[in-house]
C-alpha cells in the first residue's frame, strides 16, 4: 500500500448550509469536493448510520454512488450499537444503510463505537456473529470495529473476537499517542499484536490540534512555514506502518486541498519532526481547557440533552483567544433555546460514553464558573 492510498474521506463533518441543522448538507460543495478527491486518485469514503442524522449516507449516494462505477470507490459504514435492542435490529439497520447508500455491499463494515455500555448492546444483539456472516455472504468485504475506550477493554474485545476481524478503527493522533486516558499507543500495539490493520479517526482530535492559540501556530510556522499544522498531524498517523487509512473530516474545500497536497507529496515523518511534535503535544495540552473531540456521543447519553461539546468549544476558544467576543456567544447559546450548561444534574450518564474520558460534570461546572465570573450577561455590548 502506498502512502497516497491512506487518505480517507471522513463523512461525519460535511459542509452544511445551516450550521444548526446537521441534515442540511451542502450537496453541491460536497459533490465538487468528491470530484476533486476522486480525480486525484483517492476513493475511500467513511460514513455511519448516525452521521448528519442519516443524511451523510444519502449525500454519498448522490455524490459518489450515482455518479461513479461501483468498482471505482470504497464505502465504509457502521452499525449503530447504541440503538441495538435485539438480534433483529442488525438486519433492520443494515438494510436501511444499504438503501440510503444505494449499494448492495459494503467494502468495509464496522460495529460502531465499542465502549463499555455499547459493547454489551452488541453482545446481546449477537452483532459480532452477524457481521461475521455479512463477510461470509459477501455483504461486507472486510469487517471490524471502531473503538473508543482504553487498552484494557480493547484487549478483552480482541482476545474474544480478534480472529474474526480484519480492522480496528482507532482514535489516534500525536496529542493522544501517550495520553494515559486515551492510550492510543497501547491500543495501536494491541492491534499489531493481533495482526489487524489500523484505520485512524480524529487525526486532528476534532480540530483541537489546529484550533489553537497564536503562540503555538507561530512555533509551527517557524519550524516549517511551508507545511500546515494539519499536515503534520496527518503525516504522524500515516507514517505508522500498520495504519492503512487515515480519515479526514472535511467541511471546507481548503481542507480537502491541503490534505491532497499532503498526500500527493507525502514524506514520512522525520526524527526531528517527531521530536518537535512531542514538544508541541505538551504545549497543546497546557493550552486546551477541555480535550473534547466534539464527537457528540455525550449528548445522546445526557438526560437533559445539554449541548456539551458546544460549551466546551466556547470554553476552549475563550482560553485560546481571550480577546475574542466568545462571552457574547456563550450567552447567545443560553438565549437561543439551548439547554444551559448549569442544567447538569451530575448523574454521570455521560461518563461511559465520552471518547476522551473527560469528567464532563466537573468540566461543565468549570465552564459555568469561567463565564459567569468573567462576564456579566447584563453588560452593554458595543
Amino acid at each position: 500500500m502506498t502512502y497516497k492510498s491512506k487518505f480517507g474521506f471522513g463523512c461525519m463533518r460535511l459542509p452544511q448550509t445551516d450550521e444548526n441543522d446537521p441534515t442540511t448538507i451542502d450537496q453541491e460543495l460536497f459533490t465538487e469536493m468528491v470530484d476533486i478527491y476522486m480525480e486525484k486518485g483517492y476513493n475511500y469514503f467513511d460514513t455511519s448510520y448516525a452521521y448528519h442524522n442519516g443524511a451523510s449516507e444519502v449525500a454519498i449516494r448522490k455524490a459518489v454512488v450515482e455518479r461513479y462505477p461501483r468498482e471505482s470507490f470504497k464505502i465504509c459504514d457502521k452499525m449503530p450499537t447504541w440503538a441495538l435492542t435485539s438480534e433483529q435490529d442488525n438486519d433492520k439497520f443494515v438494510n436501511e444503510m444499504l438503501e440510503r447508500l444505494g449499494i448492495d455491499y459494503f467494502d468495509v463494515f464496522f460495529i460502531h463505537n465499542i465502549n463499555v455500555p455499547w459493547l454489551e448492546n452488541a453482545k446481546n444483539a449477537k452483532t459480532f456473529e452477524y457481521v461475521k456472516k455479512m463477510k461470509e455472504d459477501g455483504k461486507a468485504k472486510q469487517i471490524g470495529i471502531s473503538f473508543h475506550d482504553n487498552s484494557k477493554l480493547l484487549k478483552e474485545v480482541l482476545d474474544e473476537y480478534g480472529d474474526i476481524l480484519d480492522i480496528v478503527q482507532l482514535e489516534l493522533n500525536y496529542l493522544d499517542w501517550e495520553d494515559p486516558a486515551i492510550e492510543a499507543h497501547k491500543c495501536y500495539d494491541l492491534c499489531v499484536e493481533h495482526g489487524l490493520d489500523v484505520y485512524v479517526m480524529e487525526p486532528l482530535k476534532g480540530g483541537v490540534i489546529v484550533n489553537t492559540n497564536d503562540e503555538i501556530k507561530n512555533e509551527f510556522n517557524e519550524f516549517n512555514p511551508d507545511k500546515s499544522i494539519a499536515s503534520f498531524a496527518i503525516r504522524f498517523c500515516a507514517s505508522l506502518e500498520h495504519v492503512k487509512i487515515v480519515l479526514s473530516g472535511m467541511s471546507k474545500m481548503e481542507d480537502l486541498l491541503d490534505n491532497c497536497d499532503t498526500y500527493d507529496n507525502f514524506e514520512v515523518l522525520s526524527d526531528e519532526e517527531s521530536a518537535f511534535l512531542e514538544k508541541m503535544a505538551l504545549k497543546l495540552k497546557e493550552n486546551v481547557a477541555v480535550p473534547c473531540s466534539e464527537c457528540g456521543y455525550c449528548i445522546d447519553a445526557c438526560p437533559e440533552m445539554i449541548p456539551i461539546p458546544e460549551y466546551f468549544n466556547l470554553y476552549n476558544t475563550s482560553k485560546n483567544q481571550p480577546e475574542s467576543d466568545i462571552y457574547r456567544l456563550y450567552y447567545d447559546k443560553l438565549g437561543d433555546e439551548k439547554v444551559p450548561a448549569d442544567d447538569c444534574t451530575y448523574c454521570g450518564t455521560c461518563l461511559d460514553h465520552c471518547t476522551q474520558k473527560i469528567d464532563i460534570p466537573d468540566k461543565l461546572e468549570e465552564v459555568c464558573s469561567h463565564f459567569e465570573n468573567g462576564f456579566s450577561p447584563y453588560a452593554d455590548f458595543p
